[in-house]
């Protein structure tokens, strides 16, 4: 069976890549393509003419922005027999923050649209569940979580280091919607602990023009290195601020901190929603990072079960039973 996924920008987007990786295992025969634009009504156009092209028996859309996707559901029928959507974020929440309230009624014109069309739903949390299943109003909708957790291969790429407590750890988008000024505020407040900051954005050496000797801007880094940085880490940093979409970003959607806690770390976030009791996470309000890091720093982190740990591969049943009901 030929399933294709859609993505505005698929080589960035580590969901669809995952779920790539897992049906292909399965043994579907999976179609990605790409488009070479960030012009949404150019990319739009292509994914239709790729649908119409490839005829597979599935399509399975990644949000964000839904508008791209539009016209899709015209298609069923004609040019492929089943449609999954992905919720991973709330797109119109996120209008809403940049164009305010007639943001989020554009939004979620579009996410309703695809909700209703779809045959079947994926995403990433309950928050987010009953959100879309808030748009086609049916408590036995087809919707299925799967959580955003790294694979097991993360945890093995850093198996030859030493888990040891060099320093506090920030991996991420240099920007404000990561929390860059709250960062900030930790590498002032903190002038005798190490920092490293893996990441990069725009305006990072503009963030980081003042220059502290205890703080490390070590840019993008490889996946394999970022495994290993971690797990010398003494704290795992998130401090991003309250926001709109804070109860939409919880422990089961926040990829790096699932990285951070499945090696074994220290966590303490901010601007996120815990969903489950998780080993080794600390959330507060973005108000009290300071003073909740300095309650953490010398604290050491409990050892992980088996049971602890999440990783993708517990994603594989489910994304199983989503295509097997569809087709």
């Amino acid at each position: 069976m030929k399933i294709m996924l859609l993505a505005n920008q698929p080589e960035k987007t580590t969901r669809l890549q995952m779920f790539r990786g897992t049906l292909e295992e399965l043994g579907y025969d999976v179609v990605v393509p790409t488009f070479n634009s960030i012009n949404w009504e150019k990319i739009a156009r292509k994914a239709e003419k790729a649908v119409e092209g490839e005829r597979p028996e599935v399509v399975h859309v990644f949000n964000v922005p839904d508008v791209i996707y539009r016209n899709l559901p015209k298609l069923r029928g004609s040019h492929f027999d089943k449609l999954i959507y992905d919720y991973r974020s709330p797109w119109g929440v996120e209008m809403q923050m940049t164009f305010g309230p007639l943001g989020k009624i554009v939004g979620e014109h579009f996410e309703r649209n695809l909700a209703s069309s779809a045959d079947a739903i994926t995403t990433v949390n309950y928050p987010l569940g009953e959100k879309v299943r808030s748009y086609i109003g049916a408590e036995e909708a087809d919707i299925h979580v799967i959580p955003n957790y790294p694979k097991r291969s993360f945890i093995k790429k850093s198996e030859n280091v030493d888990s040891s407590d060099e320093a506090m750890v920030f991996v991420g988008r240099i920007s404000h919607q990561e929390g860059v000024k709250n960062l900030m505020n930790i590498v002032q407040n903190f002038p005798d602990e190490e920092i490293w900051i893996v990441g990069d954005g725009p305006f990072a050496r503009w963030h980081l023009r003042r220059k502290h000797k205890h703080a490390k801007l070590l840019g993008w880094q490889p996946h394999d290195e970022v495994a290993r940085l971690i797990r010398r880490a003494k704290l795992c940093l998130i401090p991003m601020n309250e926001t709109i979409l804070t109860p939409y970003a919880t422990d089961k959607s926040v990829w790096k901190l699932n990285e951070y806690l499945n090696l074994g770390k220290l966590v303490v976030a901010s601007g996120v929603t815990k969903e489950e009791e998780r080993k080794n996470l600390v959330v507060v309000k973005s108000s009290q990072l300071e003073e909740t890091i300095r309650a953490n720093l010398q604290r050491r982190p409990e050892a992980l079960n088996k049971e602890d740990f999440r990783i993708w591969e517990m994603n594989q049943e489910t994304i199983r039973e989503v295509y097997e009901k569809v087709t």
